[in-house]
């Protein structure tokens, strides 16, 4: 094994699992958690599994691999093994960049990294093929690398490549999403292709069940007012009929990173961009960027684009994978400044 990564997998309460010749079957593996898509499903495999039991009783399965075959079942969960080579390639470099920075500073007791969105989509054997094991095994090694600091002080960084489904047509910057700093790599970029990509690439590049997510580039959700003081009071208990949704804040792409909301008994101020799509949504709004319109005692958000928006627009990968861009000329568009480079073992 070269480099080992553990891999902490959330499954019902009580772990459920057989013992395959070479793999295991983990039985009700939660995925999407939080979000739209949140369900069950049974997965596979490879590695080594532990069953660890958390103070509350439940229990988490830690699966420790190498890293280069976690790498493929990452890109082929993230999206479809049967993507362009290139999107497979680009995301087989920042996949693995982004989780050398998480095995160094992890953010979770007793494991790397999370199986679900939280951290990377690793959904086992599922959706692997050959095609992600090529894609792995041709970048190698390879991760980005911190262009500004490089040529500032000599220091070699690996990029936290943070990337997310669809833009809408324009990147964020890294303030509107997490801490209050400045990324140099993680820049508002324009981004024509997602807004062009067809349905027959969707189909291709998309797994199963992000493909029931419909009309993610440009959306729209409406709420009759007991609706969304429902919604809105199960999240902040006690704060009225609400009265107003009023944008303080928007990042680069026109995302909302400070939004108040007035109630009848209290107002709130809410920020960042994820807590403002819980706040609106009985699971969570596609993304932050959003207008609000209130007419006739309903509330529309008309937006664009599904994720944070950080870094990446995997669907805009896709579609300049498809229209014959190289991996290196999608990360170099996406990541302003970055190198590649190997890392170290």
């Amino acid at each position: 094994m070269g480099i080992a990564i553990k891999v902490g997998i959330l499954t019902a309460p009580k772990i459920e699992f057989e013992q395959l010749e070479h793999t295991f079957l983990l039985k009700n593996v939660r995925i999407g958690i939080g979000f739209h898509w949140d369900r069950h499903e049974d997965q596979e495999f490879q590695g080594e599994l532990e069953i660890r039991t958390n103070p509350d009783g439940t229990q988490t399965a830690i699966n420790t691999l190498d890293l280069e075959d976690y790498l493929c079942s990452v890109i082929s969960s993230e999206m479809n093994a049967n993507s362009p080579m290139e999107l497979l390639k680009a995301h087989a470099v920042i996949s693995r960049s982004w989780a050398m920075r998480a095995m160094e500073h992890p953010n979770h007791e007793g494991f790397h990294v999370c199986a679900d969105d939280h951290c990377q989509r690793y959904e086992g054997l599922l959706r692997m093929n050959e095609r992600a094991v090529q894609a792995v095994r041709e970048t190698a090694g390879q991760v980005l690398i911190n262009g500004e600091r490089l040529a500032v002080s000599g220091e070699r960084e690996i990029c936290d490549c943070r990337y997310y489904k669809c833009c809408g047509g324009r990147s964020e910057i890294w303030r509107t999403c997490w801490e209050d700093i400045d990324v140099p790599y993680i820049q508002s970029v324009e981004c024509p292709y997602c807004g062009r990509v067809s349905a027959q690439t969707l189909r291709l590049v998309l797994n199963d069940y992000d493909q029931e997510t419909k009309d993610f580039h440009d959306w729209k959700v409406t709420y009759t007012d007991d609706e969304l003081d429902g919604i809105v009071n199960a999240r902040y208990p006690g704060i009225g009929h609400i009265t107003a949704l009023e944008p303080l804040h928007r990042g680069a792409s026109g995302r909302i990173d400070s939004l108040r909301i007035t109630g009848t008994n209290r107002s709130e101020i809410i920020g960042k961009e994820l807590n403002i799509r819980y706040a609106l949504s009985k699971k969570c709004l596609y993304s932050s960027w959003f207008e609000v319109s209130h007419a006739n005692s309903l509330w529309t958000l008309t937006g664009h684009g599904w994720g944070h928006g950080a870094g990446l627009c995997q669907i805009g990968a896709a579609q300049m994978a498809t229209e014959g861009y190289s991996y290196e000329q999608i990360l170099s568009h996406y990541y302003v400044g970055t190198r590649i480079g190997i890392a170290a073992k």
